[in-house]
């Protein structure tokens, strides 16, 4: 079935709207003219018959016989031809003026004179009023369809003005693709639906052109990052090869490629948790976590590199339990970053600082560290994919931990900042906006 376009059909229903409401308007018209012709006509004709009855009355006072008839007759010579007029009396007299037929409106009334009854009967033609209708049909019936073709036309030419801008979107829509993704739709002032439609567009457009970029640079720096790992385990297999070694030779190389094996693994996993992490969040199921028992495992996986560095970890929390709705493994990898992090850059022989504080309305895990810190110039971009601070700070990772850290905290409706200075050590705060608590 061939579709049409939109003007075609805004023309075919305002043809078909214009024309229900014109055919409405018409019969409307004549109905109400047709009632008020008619009115009139009856009140004319009963207006004839009680100036008949008050002539009659008058002179059958005065004259009898054929003198009154004659006076009568006179008396409707006055009236429109068309009428009629018809009076019979109880003792037989009878006057007749006109002849009926069955297209007349009548009036019939009685009334008595001298102790005589007579009926009266008045009646005038419709004729003249169906003439009147006649006509109108005529004008309404010859008028009506070329009102219509004119105001078809006119809607025609009007819708096609009035998506001449939506014609204009879609052939500059239809340039843009993924190569050109920073172009935008013109925008048309007119403080219409266009107007908005055009701006929502360009909106998306420009989401569309980040989401695109933050791909490639993902893409690019995941890439980036897999070459290192790829080329060590190439190239210490192609040494391996080369000629022949003694056990201890293979050995070593097989070590070294299994901790490249091993880094490379942990880096595609991490990859894998931040593609899907868009996907997670809108199926998460929340459950009630207890974060003191997550922060305890926590804790309790990481008290040999407490212990290798000689840092004392040291934790408070509420009397009560702090329940939060999440998952509470993607929360235990959450806090295992930061206190892998926390750890990692503080100064052997010093303390990190675990700390929970719950309020009515939102709870707060606090995890500060007294370390190397963070450069004031690297803090806004901490949580980005792939962003590492200065040596001092970079180690062996791919600085993915914090991206992935601040991606749980997404899910779970919680926000992540840091405060940090450079030398002094750094505050990593994750902030619940809901927290339930129960009685131990």
């Amino acid at each position: 079935m061939k579709r049409r376009s939109v003007h075609f059909r805004l023309t075919i229903w305002y043809a078909v709207v214009l024309a229900a409401a014109l055919g409405f308007f018409a019969v409307l018209i004549h109905v109400s003219l047709r009632q008020r012709l008619v009115d009139d006509l009856d009140r004319e004709v009963a207006d004839s018959a009680r100036r008949f009855e008050a002539y009659f009355q008058k002179e059958s006072a005065e004259e009898s016989g054929e003198h009154l008839r004659g006076e009568l007759d006179e008396f409707c010579q006055a009236l429109p031809a068309a009428n009629y007029v018809g009076l019979k009396g109880s003792s037989g007299f009878e006057f007749h003026w006109g002849a009926a037929t069955n297209d007349f409106r009548r009036f019939r009334t009685q009334f008595q004179t001298d102790g005589e009854t007579f009926r009266l009967e008045a009646g005038a033609s419709t004729r003249g009023l169906e003439r009147t209708l006649d006509l109108l049909r005529l004008l309404l019936l010859s008028l009506i369809p070329a009102v219509i073709a004119v105001a078809c036309v006119g809607g025609a030419w009007l819708s096609r003005r009035a998506m001449r801008p939506v014609d204009e979107i879609t052939r500059a829509a239809r340039t843009i693709e993924i190569d050109n993704l920073s172009q935008r739709l013109p925008v048309v002032e007119s403080g219409d639906e266009l107007q908005r439609l055009t701006e929502v567009w360009n909106s998306m457009l420009g989401r569309l052109e980040g989401a695109v970029k933050t791909l490639s640079q993902f893409a690019a720096d995941a890439s980036h990052e897999l070459r290192t790992p790829l080329a060590v385990i190439r190239t210490s297999a192609e040494l391996a090869l080369r000629r022949a070694r003694t056990a201890e030779s293979y050995r070593e190389s097989l070590q070294e490629i299994a901790v490249e094996a091993e880094r490379m693994t942990k880096l595609v996993e991490d990859l894998l948790f931040l593609a899907h992490s868009a996907y997670r969040a809108s199926n998460l199921k929340a459950e009630p976590v207890e974060l003191r028992s997550v922060l305890s495992e926590v804790s309790g996986e990481l008290r040999d590199l407490a212990e290798l560095r000689s840092i004392e970890v040291r934790t408070s929390y509420p009397p009560k339990d702090v329940v939060v709705p999440g998952s509470a493994p993607a929360l235990r990898r959450l806090f295992l970053v930061l206190m892998d992090n926390a750890l990692k850059y503080s100064h052997p022989g010093g303390a990190v600082d675990l700390a929970v504080t719950s309020e009515p309305s939102r709870v707060t895990v606090t995890i500060e560290d007294r370390g190397v810190g963070i450069p004031e110039a690297d803090l806004p971009h901490i949580f980005r994919r792939f962003y590492r601070a200065d040596k001092a700070r970079s180690g062996e990772g791919y600085g993915l931990g914090l991206s992935i850290a601040s991606t749980i905290a997404e899910e779970h409706g919680a926000s992540i900042s840091a405060i940090s200075e450079e030398g002094k050590g750094s505050v990593f705060s994750v902030q619940f906006r809901y927290a339930g608590t129960t009685q131990l």
